[in-house]
């Protein structure tokens, strides 16, 4: 059987290319480059990853961004580092006992790290870059220069709860003087009324649907950066603390190996809306964006302090990560179960000693009673 000939196809241009890349996202930017040297070449040019970097979070285009990322490695690197997100396996390796019987032989000042450590770490060397989407759309966009609260002399900061709020401290839009709303224009149902939305939950689950977090740390001294969110909502809480709250969580699992006891820590990103009108008010509905704070958590459930914090956001800036976004789940699902399996095991052991102080004083009562008579 004879074939047809077909004519050769003309090579193009390294500028079509170019034209052709820069339509691209960066995972599938990330793949052509993977085809051939002469593709791999054209796909290191910064202002291809520029484009990506920028079209994914939106604060990287402002001008001090920039030259941030610039400075600590270019865009490429950075998408590299924040696309994926964290992922910890030593959660599944996390042992109870082994947990319960370290804590008791660290002394004070190993939980609570040494001063002379951190000062090695500065708060002024870490920089938030956090973008808000919601339904694909790009809402809200803040970046924090330093941690805020932390260049205190009197070791306030070092000892004390770490926590970020982003809206409080980062630099605002003189547009909106930092206001961050969302309405039925940005693709909320509207709701008749507060009663009738605590029926049915429509506004709820179109947040949990479409709300998605980027939380990304840089640390300018040592060139590193990580994203700290998961994307999607991990959580949360609806009519809380008022009627009008709707609380989602974010966040991560952190490791924190020689640094506390727990060896893990979650790293939670919380996103606070209130109702600000409905439709029986007239207008349209609306919510406002009342609070983006961060916070650390070891595995009891406290607060990590502000000196530790500084060695755990260190130490996640070259943590595992992975672009498989079930990986990232189930990494968070199983530090929930193991924590809730300690909080079991410390009310069960709770429990115990209670019956076991209770039988004591009856003893010691019958005890005394016997002698008396």
């Amino acid at each position: 059987m004879s074939v047809a000939p077909v004519e050769s196809i003309p090579p193009l241009s390294s500028d079509l290319f170019y034209d052709i890349f820069r339509r691209l996202d960066g995972a599938t930017l990330a793949s052509a480059a993977c085809t051939c040297a002469a593709l791999c070449s054209i796909s290191k040019e910064e202002s291809l990853w520029e484009n990506v970097c920028s079209s994914m979070w939106p604060s990287t285009s402002r001008e001090d961004v920039k030259s941030l990322i610039s400075s600590v490695g270019g865009f490429r690197k950075f998408y590299a580092d924040c696309f994926p997100l964290i992922v910890n396996k030593e959660v599944v390796e996390y042992q109870q006992n082994n947990y319960l019987e370290y804590l008791d032989n660290w002394t004070e000042a190993e939980y609570y790290g040494d001063m002379n450590e951190s000062e090695s770490i500065s708060p002024s060397d870490f920089v938030s870059i956090v973008d808000i989407r919601f339904k694909g759309k790009p809402i809200c966009s803040k970046v924090l220069w330093g941690i805020p609260n932390a260049n205190g002399y009197d070791g306030w900061f070092y000892n004390c709860p770490f926590g970020i709020d982003i809206l409080t401290y980062a630099d605002r839009d003189d547009n909106n003087d930092g206001v961050v709303n969302l309405s039925v224009a940005d693709g909320l149902p509207p709701i008749t009324s507060l009663e009738r939305e605590r029926k049915d939950g429509k506004l709820w689950r179109e947040l949990r649907e479409g709300l998605q977090l980027s939380w990304i740390i840089v640390n300018r001294k040592i060139k590193q950066a990580a994203n700290l969110a998961s994307w999607s909502p991990l959580g949360g809480q609806r009519h809380w603390p008022t009627d009008k709250d709707f609380v989602i969580r974010f966040g991560s699992v952190l490791p924190a190996k020689d640094i506390l006891p727990c060896q893990v820590v979650e790293c939670i990103l919380i996103m606070k809306f209130r109702v600000v009108h409905t439709e029986e008010d007239g207008v349209q509905t609306t919510l406002k964006l009342t609070e983006l704070s961060m916070q650390l958590e070891d595995m009891e459930g406290a607060h990590v302090n502000g000196r530790n914090s500084l060695h755990i956001l260190k130490e996640a800036l070259s943590s595992r990560r992975s672009k498989n976004y079930g990986e990232v789940l189930e990494s968070c699902h199983m530090y929930s179960k193991v924590q809730n399996e300690l909080k079991e095991e410390k009310m069960r052991n709770e429990s115990r000693l209670d019956r076991l102080c209770i039988l004591s004083g009856i003893a010691a009562f019958m005890t005394f009673w016997y002698c008396v008579l």
